[in-house]
């Protein structure tokens, strides 16, 4: 079967440009060829970020511009504001009366800032209200070492206890259960986050954390007490942006696992990892919405996951990617993969602006014990491509079907090519990729109803999902 959201013919204009790379990318091809669909901006990786570079070389860091220093090898600026001679002040009007004043110094521009604006202009534009938006992979590599490093912790007062639920006591239940992954290649290292998962050493994680570890490289983990171990891939799943590593190490902490299912929106949550590779980094936030359909990849590879996610607008930046997403009991409830930047194309670094993502540990937990127990997983399959069914006025209104596979779920559901789905149990499905992260949040045997319009009429069918065989592309 393909849930492929494939450049289906479309019945009224309007619908979205085909664009050639990921994250920020193309139709997303459900379980045939890796390829996605740009809904939103263009993205640079964020699974490939170029560091940040905080200091030139030499390690001395670098004055910025408009900081009041004077010019190399000139005298120190003349200083005849308040406070700055000594004795009396001449008053306002010496030497020759009052005098203009000066405009304060203009600070320099960060780099990116009108790339917001042109993001507030495009987002939305191409997938219409409610489609997949096309986000960054949260991977971080680093060229260059950053001036900042881990804290320091000698010599530090204990820390205030912390009442039940507030955000300290949460990420302290969950801080020793979270580390640092560096996958060092030929081409470079990058670094990730990882969440522990049983006590000899198990590591679940974003596989593009670790895709680029290949022939020839090797995967470090950085423990919370400090120390470092090496580590071997047990099993990836590039469909749902999973896998698992082995860490050599025996006395771990695993982190307690929640119910992404009890979420409500509004909710407070705390994401740890090692954004920009600080490791053991805390940021908060609450859940902004749920099942938002995200689109998720990497530019440098064929790579796409659709998934149904919890929205944050906790802090999450490069190198966020594989660690957790907590509740404030303490509880991870999602993985964190993915962020929408302001950069355009070719900008990797572009970092967090209120919108992370999450993979719910409820869809997350039957594909890790696969990949625990097999090295690899199944996914549900309803068998049949899919594209934007659009509205007179070019909004995305469901899911029209395409091919239909004989023998798959789709056809022994009595499913045709046609077919508008506008729900699935109930829940309204506004596009192609949010009838795919539909599909994606069940499993292989799940019944599901469809609502769905056909000829103008409304129905409702019943599908039992099939399985790939963990098989996606197949």
């Amino acid at each position: 079967m393909n849930e492929n959201p494939q450049q289906l013919p479309q019945n009224q204009p309007g619908s979205n440009p085909e664009q050639g790379s990921t994250p920020g990318s193309q139709n997303p091809s459900y379980g045939a060829s890796p390829q996605e669909r740009t809904q939103q901006l263009p993205m640079g990786g964020y699974g490939q970020h170029q560091q940040q570079q905080f200091a030139p070389q030499g390690g001395q860091p670098r004055p910025p511009q408009g900081s009041g220093q004077h010019p190399a090898g000139g005298s120190a600026y003349p200083q005849f504001g308040p406070g700055a001679h000594q004795g009396t002040s001449p008053g306002p009007n010496w030497p020759y009366g009052p005098q203009p004043v000066a405009p304060a110094p203009e600070k320099p521009k960060r780099r990116g800032l009108a790339l917001v604006a042109l993001t507030a202009l495009l987002v939305g534009t191409a997938g219409g209200v409610g489609g997949a938006a096309v986000y960054s992979a949260t991977n971080d590599s680093t060229s260059n070492t950053p001036s900042v490093t881990s804290p320091l912790n000698g010599n530090q007062a204990a820390p205030a206890s912390a009442p039940d639920g507030s955000v300290q006591s949460a990420a302290a239940k969950v801080l020793p259960s979270v580390v640092k992954i560096a996958v060092a290649t030929s081409q470079g290292e990058a670094t990730g986050s990882g969440i522990v998962i049983s006590k000899d050493g198990l590591i679940v994680t974003n596989n593009h954390v670790v895709a680029g570890a290949g022939s020839g490289a090797t995967i470090s983990v950085m423990l919370n007490d400090g120390r470092t171990v090496p580590a071997t891939i047990k099993g990836t799943d590039p469909l749902t942006d999973l896998a698992v590593i082995h860490a050599s190490a025996t006395d771990l902490t695993p982190a307690k696992l929640g119910s992404s299912g009890k979420l409500a929106v509004g909710q407070g949550v705390v994401a740890i990892g090692s954004p920009f590779g600080l490791e053991a980094t805390v940021t908060s936030g609450i859940v902004s919405a749920l099942n938002r359909p995200v689109t998720s990849g990497d530019a440098q590879q064929d790579s796409t996951t659709v998934f149904p996610a919890i929205q944050t607008d906790a802090a999450i930046n490069p190198g966020n990617s594989g660690g957790a997403l907590i509740d404030l009991a303490g509880q991870v409830v999602g993985i964190n993969s993915a962020i929408k930047t302001a950069g355009g194309s070719g900008q990797s670094e572009g970092g967090n602006i209120g919108l992370g993502f999450a993979i719910p540990i409820d869809q997350a937990k039957p594909i890790i014990d696969e990949l625990v127990a097999k090295g690899k997983a199944t996914h549900a399959r309803l068998g049949v491509q899919v594209g934007d069914a659009q509205s007179s006025d070019g909004l995305s209104n469901g899911a029209r079907l395409g091919e239909v596979t004989s023998g798959g779920a789709a056809d022994k559901a009595g499913l045709h090519a046609g077919d508008v789905v506008t729900a699935v149990d109930g829940k309204a499905i506004a596009s192609g990729d949010a009838l795919v992260a539909a599909v994606r949040s069940h499993r292989p045997g799940d019944q599901v109803k469809l609502t769905i319009t056909r000829n103008g009429q409304t129905q409702s069918i019943t599908a039992t999902l099939g399985s790939d065989n963990g098989n996606p592309t197949g």
